[in-house]
């Protein structure tokens, strides 16, 4: 038994894309996109008719040039999304426009908006993850989503006062960004590489496990952001864990053992003590970890980016 389908015994995979035309080789069960993605799958020709489809809607919708636009824009994230229902048996995640990750009311609202959409192409909303950032303001927002029966999904996530603050307002799922970690701690602490056991991003999804089973949090971890095989199977046994294609493919070609590493009981005999956090404690705790402050912060910029540049691409056709 190769190594991927070794880790869908303890663990369930997410493809981590906007190509689904990768996704039936792999069989996943649910799959996530991004900004990043879905712009960088905008631009194969393949997908040009969910581009037109979305221009179309665009311009049937609001009143200006720029609801216009946006209107097109969460279509697009829609279209992309439903082609993904089509291949994989569980769910979509789609994210919310980083440019309201500090605007509680705005995400609530972009978020009904894109289930909505969801729901007029006769898609449960169970089969959706709304993404939002793990600001303060996305905690608030997926708290109101949550108790309306929307589901959120909540993404770049990197430290442990982030994930409780998440899981307090019952978010269905959390997305800690194992390779982000460590892409900075090698920078930080100017080393090449880390033993997989000891990698930053490694310890910090464990330690997250541990809190929430043992604590008997019901929200998600689904690890994410990796950089290499050795991350994945060092979490092998997590709730869940969204990989990319290539290494996804590199597990699938692998065949060696996966053993479990992370388990609901030994994490309940873990050393953690509850903490309480309301938004004073968030956000100090937060400012006290310049790891996550500052990937939060470049996360939500690199997303705005990809945003802007899909926007662009989206006006040239219209």
């Amino acid at each position: 038994m190769n190594q991927l389908d070794q880790l869908k015994k303890v663990t369930t995979v997410v493809s981590d894309t906007g190509d689904f035309s990768q996704l039936k080789q792999y069989s996943p069960t649910d799959s996530t996109t991004n900004p990043s993605l879905i712009y960088a799958a905008s631009q194969e020709a393949q997908y040009e008719p969910l581009l037109k489809d979305a221009i179309a809607f665009g311009k049937a919708h609001g009143k200006t040039e720029q609801e216009h636009l946006s209107f097109a824009l969460d279509k697009v994230f829609v279209n992309f999304g439903l082609e993904i229902l089509k291949i994989v048996p569980g769910r979509v995640s789609t994210e919310v426009d980083a440019r309201l990750s500090f605007d509680v009311s705005g995400s609530v609202e972009k978020a009904k908006r894109l289930i909505s959409l969801y729901e007029a192409a006769g898609i449960n909303r169970k089969r959706i993850l709304i993404k939002l950032a793990s600001t303060w303001e996305g905690v608030l927002a997926a708290e109101k989503l949550e108790k309306e029966g929307i589901h959120c999904n909540m993404t770049l996530l990197f430290s442990l006062v982030q994930a409780i603050a998440c899981a307090e307002a019952k978010a269905t799922l959390i997305s800690p960004f194992v390779g982000r970690i460590l892409d900075w701690y090698k920078k930080a602490e100017g080393v090449s590489s880390y033993a997989p056991a000891d990698d930053p991003g490694v310890k910090s999804v464990t330690s997250i496990y541990e809190y929430y089973k043992k604590f008997g949090y019901p929200t998600q971890i689904m690890g994410a952001s990796f950089r290499n095989k050795e991350e994945i199977l060092e979490l092998a046994g997590c709730d869940l864990l969204t990989i990319s294609p290539n290494l996804l493919e590199e597990l699938k070609n692998g065949t060696g053992p996966v053993p479990r590493k992370l388990d609901p009981a030994m994490a309940k005999a873990s050393t953690h003590h509850k903490i309480h956090i309301d938004e004073k404690a968030f956000r100090w705790g937060l400012n006290e970890d310049a790891m996550a402050t500052e990937k939060l912060s470049e996360g939500i910029r690199n997303f705005t980016k990809d945003i802007l540049k899909l926007e662009s691409l989206l006006k040239s056709k219209f």
